[in-house]
């Protein structure tokens, strides 16, 4: 499993299936945007969350 982040607009928890792309707790999609910001990819919903670095290796 990815790295966890937290998702501020819903308070559930996601993690990343690669370095752009995530799941939610729910099981939706999430594109990354950035750092602190990610895009539901069923709803189109932009969510603020935790941090979520693009690479992943160094952490």
């Amino acid at each position: 499993m990815g790295k966890m982040f937290f998702d501020y607009d819903n308070g559930g928890f996601g993690f990343s299936i690669s370095n752009n792309m995530g799941m939610d707790s729910d099981g939706n999609m999430m594109m990354r945007m950035s750092d602190n910001m990610a895009m539901d990819m069923d709803s189109g919903d932009i969510h603020m969350i935790s941090s979520w670095s693009e690479d992943e290796d160094n952490e």
